[in-house]
């Protein structure tokens, strides 16, 4: 197993469980012959290359400047980070190389950044990461350490690719779920949860879970899909959302502010929504596939292509109990 020197810092009365998934993990990540031959093979091929210039405070995350990569470097790390497609999150600048993901997350933090409560110093996760756009942007507020979990095996090598380009060491991914959550009891000064809550079939658990791995005082910053409306409702699909078959709940606003109170928060406030638009989500160069525009109906933009109300995007914060 590979060694985790930030688990001998946390708090949880379950390290010997989190050690045998952790461990379960890298058997996983090291016999996977897709993973092997299409991700691990490629990461390695460049991981001797290290960045010298680094941005995590732009809206795009830069690693590298082009003249700090050796004559040949440039086409194979290309090679690599095409290799790695689709980008869901971004943008980023690697080397020289632009990479617009499909989600033009700085968005997304541009609009929680006024609400972000202090990292400095302190233990961060972000449920979901996916190639760990975030995590760089948490770098730039110098917290003690921020954990990915993010259960993909694409998604993991891919932010480890980059922070092996980055050599970032308060920064770490593991492919874990959010089932696993409650095991980091009492461990976590925030939890960042973005673009998770409508996938699971029980959001109400999740948020508790999510409870119980927030120190006391801690933080959690919840972003969702969301439908629109004033009412506390949750729209059940019946097979897919917008495309998506793995989606359940989708609440409005409030609803999901009721959600939050009753799972036990304190201070719960809905700090920003707006309505989806393929200006934010949308295909590039480097996501190639279907993306908003494809989700909507195409005579009433007010609608998915299944009938039910187009997306709107909450944020809401809330505190565990001191």
């Amino acid at each position: 197993m590979i060694m985790r020197d930030y688990l001998s810092e946390l708090p949880t009365p379950h390290r010997a469980g989190i050690t045998s998934l952790l461990t379960e993990c890298d058997r996983l990540e090291a016999s996977s012959k897709k993973g092997i031959i299409r991700y691990r093979h490629p990461f390695e091929s460049i991981k001797e290359i290290r960045a010298g210039h680094l941005d995590f405070s732009s809206d795009t995350v830069q690693i590298g400047r082009p003249d700090e990569l050796a004559p040949g470097d440039r086409e194979k790390l290309y090679k690599v980070l095409r290799g790695f497609m689709p980008w869901r999150k971004g943008p980023y600048e690697v080397f020289g190389i632009e990479i617009d993901a499909e989600w033009r997350s700085e968005r997304k933090w541009q609009r929680l950044r006024d609400h972000l409560p202090d990292l400095a110093g302190k233990t961060v996760a972000d449920i979901g990461s996916n190639n760990g756009y975030y995590l760089f942007r948490m770098a730039a507020h110098q917290p003690r350490l921020a954990l990915g979990f993010e259960p993909h095996l694409h998604h993991h090598f891919t932010f480890k690719t980059l922070n092996s380009l980055a050599g970032q060491s308060n920064l770490k991914s593991e492919m874990l779920g959010v089932e696993q959550l409650g095991l980091f009891e009492n461990c976590f000064d925030v939890i960042f949860m973005m673009g998770i809550l409508y996938h699971r079939i029980s959001p109400i658990e999740v948020l508790k879970e999510t409870l119980k791995a927030l120190r006391p005082g801690g933080t959690l910053i919840v972003e969702s899909q969301a439908i629109p409306g004033e009412e506390p409702f949750a729209l059940f699909p019946n097979k897919t959302y917008a495309k998506a078959p793995g989606t359940y709940f989708v609440p409005t606003g409030i609803c999901l502010v009721n959600w939050l109170t009753r799972t036990g928060y304190l201070d719960v406030e809905l700090f920003h929504s707006h309505p989806m638009s393929s200006e934010e989500q949308r295909r590039t160069a480097w996501m190639e596939f279907e993306s908003y525009e494809n989700f909507i109906d195409p005579a009433n933009p007010q609608l998915t292509v299944e009938g039910y109300p187009a997306p709107h995007r909450v944020f809401i914060k809330a505190r565990k109990k001191g």
